[in-house]
């Protein structure tokens, strides 16, 4: 009789040459008394085929197969239902076995934890039984290994994705790696290659099929025949065919001459808007599909499409002016060059630091051209009606550049100038105590009664708008992604939203 329940594996099988198995796993498949794996309908199991020679005589068998395989269903919940349902019942049947007593071996192909079918047995059984995972060689090294390509060197970065992503962020993600690889291939492969096209990656991207399998072969991924593309192929893109062209940092190179013909430096400072496509202006938008390179900071260079010729420069929240040295350096060199900031660069963007770092004699030749985008502000505004409809002033509450005293000074003169006052910057991770001293500060002029609008994500799915008072505002309900407005004594709320009368009475 069994004195318990019996032990669950996951057990990673490899890519395909049962040669790739790990001692480990060949021994607990050899010692199974029950050996389950997936298949799809009609088909034997990749996994299966690979362990073969490992099963035990008279060993369970436990065939999971997939009712569906595509995105097309009849059933009720749809193809994300049926998955549900068939995980459901799978886990089921391996407990049964469980509950015998019986160790269930569970064979994966590749590995176990990488985009595997195990995983969900894993979330529905793991708690319930002892649980153990053996890790197997991912096809993508495989893949690797085959066309004897470097994926990554020193302190380079491998990004794995999966063919499945819209094509923008994929062509986005390429670009701003090293080394790639690119999974889950099939009918995703012709807007893969345009992708790999748009990063600049495509001349080196190496098509593999059937990695370590008896018929595996590899080509450059602009020979393959995108009508013939099974689900057992990926593509690899060696982090050695940057051949220095990329920086994601954008800092450090010396910039090359200008051409003696060239036309006269110039660098663009641009605002894309606080989020949304729609609010990227024409010029903006024009102005961005013809440079060659785009520096910023890395969440707002993720913001601009990646298309061919184009190289992304991107940096962390605190090196404004070295930023701008960098895309000066490129612009007095001849290069087609655009910095970017959220909402408006003249507002709290980059558009100073460029001006700063342009005072030095070296950047005399080069001209700068800042175009205009929407400020969070206006977003806001706009969202709760006509707030900065009268005089208004804008201010930050980061003390990184600027003392504290400064900035409480600031808000006592807003204050008594009873001018609407539109609050960026007001929280961090740590600054939690200054939009409450902000609040303190100005109720020592204005009512209680005082509108406040609070703005989160202004623009974006997650976005919200509140409309409160002074006295009743809530510092710890405020963060980094809010923006608020405090209205002056002026400033009303009626029917059609939040406003400010333009004539002072």
């Amino acid at each position: 009789m069994s004195s318990g329940p019996g032990r669950f594996f996951g057990v990673g099988v490899g890519p395909g040459d049962p040669e790739l198995i790990t001692l480990k796993a060949a021994r607990l498949i050899g010692a199974a008394g029950v050996v389950a794996y997936h298949a799809a309908a009609g088909k034997q199991s990749n996994a299966r085929r690979i362990a073969a020679g490992l099963l035990p005589p008279g060993v369970v068998e436990e065939e999971l197969t997939y009712p569906v395989t595509t995105g097309s269903t009849d059933h009720p919940g749809g193809y994300t239902g049926a998955l549900a349902e068939f995980y459901e019942e799978a886990a089921a049947r391996l407990a049964a076995h469980l509950d015998a007593g019986r160790d269930v071996v569970l064979l994966a192909e590749g590995d176990p934890l990488f985009y595997g079918s195990y995983m969900y047995m894993h979330d529905r059984l793991s708690a319930s039984y002892s649980t153990e995972i053996v890790a197997g060689v991912p096809a993508f090294l495989a893949a690797a290994a085959t066309t004897a390509s470097p994926l990554v060197r020193q302190t380079d970065v491998l990004t794995v994705l999966p063919g499945t992503l819209p094509e923008p962020e994929l062509a986005r993600r390429l670009a701003d790696t090293d080394g790639a690889v690119i999974m889950k291939l099939g009918r995703t492969f012709p807007a893969v290659r345009r992708a790999l096209a748009a990063a600049g990656r495509l001349e080196h991207a190496l098509y593999v099929e059937r990695a370590s399998m008896p018929e595996e072969h590899w080509r450059h991924v602009a020979e393959v025949d995108e009508r013939d593309v099974p689900y057992f192929s990926l593509i690899v893109v060696p982090g050695d065919s940057l051949n220095g062209a990329r920086s994601r940092d954008a800092g450090g190179a010396e910039p090359a001459a200008p051409p003696a013909d060239a036309s006269p430096a110039e660098l663009l400072v641009v605002g894309l808007g606080p989020g949304p496509d729609g609010w990227l202006t024409p010029e903006v938008a024009s102005a961005l599909a013809e440079v060659d390179h785009v520096v910023g900071y890395a969440p707002y260079v993720a913001r601009v499409p990646q298309r061919e010729g184009l190289t992304r420069h991107a940096s962390g929240n605190t090196v404004e002016v070295d930023r701008a040295r960098a895309a000066l350096d490129l612009a007095r060199g001849g290069e087609r060059v655009a910095v970017v900031s959220g909402g408006d660069a003249g507002v709290f963007g980059m558009a100073a630091a460029v001006f700063e770092a342009a005072e030095d004699p070296a950047y005399a030749d080069v001209r700068v051209r800042v175009l205009p985008g929407v400020s969070a502000v206006q977003a806001v505004a706009a969202r709760a009606g006509a707030p900065i409809g009268a005089d208004f002033a804008v201010l930050s509450l980061s003390d990184r550049l600027k003392p504290w005293a400064v900035v409480e000074r600031r808000l006592r003169a807003v204050a008594e100038a009873d001018l609407v006052l539109a609050v960026y910057n007001p929280a961090s991770r740590s600054r939690t105590e200054q939009i409450a001293t902000t609040r303190a500060v100005l109720l020592e002029h204005r009512d209680p009664a005082t509108v406040v609008v609070v703005g989160r994500d202004v623009g974006r799915a997650e976005e919200s708008l509140t409309v409160t008072t002074l006295g009743e505002l809530d510092p710890g309900s405020i963060d980094m992604k809010c923006l608020l407005i405090v209205g002056a004594s002026s400033t009303r709320v009626s029917p059609a939203g939040v406003w400010t009368p333009r004539y002072v009475r």
